[in-house]
């Protein structure tokens, strides 16, 4: 008799995914070691019209001075240092957006908008995405935006439609917004700051941005919406696409109601919005007075709510937790470019990208910035540590190639955007599928063809921006 011998099971480990902190200290580690590959170099600044500038014309090879391992450990608490009020502005934020969740503005306001539209798909999807995209183009709730899926579900649910669109409707139209950015205080004023432009200068452009990318959004899912109204089978998710999730969504959101408090509230912050914008066009006001001003609503939101003090500081405190993550991601990147920095390889690094693009007109050069940044933001998906470690790079080389600093800016606005839908290295993007219970292969087959079409409109908004000189400077 012959036995036949089990081969024993070979278990492989799958291999998780780097945390956006290790890939930044990977980072961190390659400038290091650059810090010694790469001759040092610096540029003259000369300071042109109040903006500090690179002569283009001035650059020479300076004495090595390669970092030691001791720096790249104390290289992070200066970048916390030196990012402070980026860092306290994110946590502001996080904490007042938290103060307002818990008055149900948000949640009544939705329900009464499903109400209203009587169940119009197309009415609907437009209502959502719009106001998603809005509250993220001033930089509320792109990554908070995990919490509204639930919402999306809901409004997905009542529409039969599926958890693709829940997805849609929340995440990807917040991410529309994003790509404009347009009053947006965390990547925009980080991004501006660096450039050294005013703060929300140039924003009649990203206004255009805004429209174009939400009014492409709202069609692409009206149009998948369609086929699956008209022959349910089309759905990506199956017959069942709602089998896996619980209906608690529902009836959550029903029980709660939209009133007069949460329509003053809803005033009151766009209210917050266009008095910080009226004095940062007028009375230069920066990063503590839009921490300020949000302090203010939050304080305002938590007496018309009757939120006592300590239920404030309660919520305030579970508010700022939940963008912590984000806000120490920009002071961790901020040493990379520290290291560089005092390592004297940032200017050796624009010498060599700007002679590279030598033989390019500025409207290839900047179309080819615009694809690293999209790629480079394929790995470090947060916008803010983005601006950090790319911007100081970027701005040195538009002004070497006669590109003013609103489209340097821009190029790289729309490269962080793009890629967010897709990479695989969004905690915020994982989240919100995991919520809809949506597989990250059928997200892919869905806002693949999306991707492609966000990428072109961003580089035809690029050569846009080459050919009108897109200021102020």
């Amino acid at each position: 008799m012959f036995f036949k011998k089990k081969c024993p099971k070979i278990r492989t480990k799958k291999i998780a995914m780097p945390d956006v902190f290790v890939i930044i200290f990977i980072f961190l580690l390659i400038a290091f070691a650059l810090s010694y590959f790469l001759p040092s170099g610096e540029f003259d600044r000369v300071e042109k019209e109040g903006v500090t500038q690179v002569d283009p014309n001035s650059f020479e090879y300076t004495d090595a001075k390669p970092a030691t391992l001791f720096e790249v450990f104390s290289s992070l608490p200066r970048g916390l240092e030196e990012t402070a009020d980026i860092i306290f502005l994110i946590l502001i934020v996080g904490g007042v957006v938290a103060i307002i969740e818990a008055t149900d503005t948000i949640n009544a306001g939705i329900n009464a908008l499903i109400k209203k539209t009587g169940g119009n798909y197309i009415v609907l999807i437009a209502t959502f995405t719009i106001i998603f995209a809005t509250i993220a183009s001033v930089g509320v709730t792109v990554n908070g935006i995990i919490a509204f899926v639930p919402v999306g579900i809901l409004v997905a649910r009542s529409l039969t439609l599926d958890p693709i669109v829940a997805v849609a409707i929340t995440f990807l139209a917040a991410y529309s917004g994003w790509a404009a950015g347009v009053f947006d205080p965390t990547a925009t004023v980080l991004g501006q700051t660096i450039a050294e432009l005013p703060i929300f200068s140039g924003y009649m452009f990203r206004i255009a941005i805004f429209v174009a990318f939400v009014a492409v959004t709202i069609a692409y899912v009206s149009l998948y919406s369609k086929k699956i109204i008209n022959d349910p089978s089309r759905s990506l998710m199956g017959a069942r696409p709602f089998s896996l999730l619980p209906q608690k969504e529902r009836e959550d959101l029903e029980n709660v109601k939209f009133s007069m408090i949460h329509t003053i509230i809803i005033i009151m912050f766009f209210s917050t919005i266009g008095v910080y914008l009226y004095g940062a066009f007028n009375h230069d006001w920066g990063l503590n007075e839009l921490s300020a001003m949000f302090l203010i609503l939050g304080v305002l939101v938590s007496i018309l709510g009757k939120i006592n003090p300590n239920k404030f500081v309660d919520l305030f405190m579970k508010g700022a937790i939940n963008v912590i993550y984000g806000a120490l991601v920009v002071g961790i990147a901020r040493a990379v470019i520290i290291i560089m920095e005092d390592g004297q390889i940032v200017d050796s690094i624009v010498y060599m990208a700007s002679s590279s693009l030598d033989n390019f007109s500025p409207l290839i050069s900047s179309q080819l910035l615009y694809a690293f940044n999209f790629l480079f933001n394929a790995i470090i998906t947060s916008g803010t540590g983005q601006a950090s470690i790319v911007m100081p790079i970027m701005v040195p080389i538009g002004d070497m190639l006669d590109i003013t600093r609103q489209t340097t800016f821009i190029v790289f606005k729309l490269g962080d955007a793009v890629t967010n839908i897709l990479t695989p290295l969004s905690g915020t993007l994982m989240a919100c599928l995991a919520i809809a219970r949506v597989s990250f292969v059928k997200w892919t087959k869905f806002v693949f063809p999306l991707l492609i079409i966000w990428i072109v409109m961003g580089s035809v908004f690029i050569t846009v921006a080459i050919l009108i000189d897109y200021g102020p400077y």
